[in-house]
């Protein structure tokens, strides 16, 4: 009968527990630092995976995050458009527009594959991680919530000092300028009516109007 063999290295009694005190003690003497959430924000990576924001302008509907998405999150309906011809005796082109476009979040893993997969640079990631729900149908963002997002995606480094400001930055700048400068035509316009109502309207009935000289009594007419 042989003997087992010995462990090379020799431990005495309570060395594990003289281990997990030392532990303790070097923890004891460090300085605890506490997150101050939410009255603090959080110094969060720019490629934090926080929530996916939508350009809309680089999107042409070809499904491929719906096909790829593991999760089946993605909802998107579209219709096709005749689009008239370029140039006298071309062809007439058909191309799909976007009806709807929304995210379940309540399903997504956060995996980026949507936007892994995207030929057209129309998904990207936002560091935003403040969007709870207290019903879980809320979670679910339509185009117009994921347009917003897009708005608190950080803005690449430049590859190049001085380097010329990316076309989707310059593509969604000029949408936003031409919706602004659309609706403030409309202010305009539907204050122009107002104007033009309000003085077409008799002046009789307005306090401190005065009547025409001709329908004044005279001095000597009864009164």
């Amino acid at each position: 009968m042989t003997a087992s063999p010995q462990p090379s290295g020799r431990s005495f009694p309570g060395s594990g527990l003289a281990k997990g005190l030392a532990v303790t003690l070097r923890t004891m003497t460090k300085k605890t630092v506490t997150a101050q959430y939410p009255e603090v924000q959080p110094d969060l990576s720019p490629r934090t995976r926080g929530v996916i924001g939508l350009f809309e302008e680089n999107c042409t509907v070809c499904m491929l995050c719906a096909r790829e998405c593991p999760d089946w999150c993605i909802y998107i309906d579209s219709h096709k458009e005749t689009v008239p011809p370029a140039a006298p005796g071309g062809r007439e082109r058909s191309r799909n527009v976007l009806d709807r476009f929304a995210i379940d979040f309540s399903l997504c893993m956060y995996c980026g594959i949507c936007i892994e997969v995207c030929p057209f640079d129309a998904l990207f990631w936002s560091p935003e991680f403040e969007y709870a729900e207290t019903d879980i149908r809320d979670l679910t963002h339509e185009r117009d919530k994921l347009r917003e997002w897009m708005w608190t995606v950080p803005a690449p480094p430049a590859l190049v000092p001085a380097a010329e400001e990316p076309k989707e930055y310059a593509a969604a700048r000029k949408s936003a300028d031409r919706t602004a400068a659309q609706q403030a035509a409309e202010a305009a316009a539907a204050a122009e009516v107002a104007e033009v109502a309000e003085a077409a309207q008799p002046d009789s009935g307005r306090p401190g109007s005065t009547q025409p000289e001709s329908d004044r009594p005279e001095d000597g007419d009864a009164r």
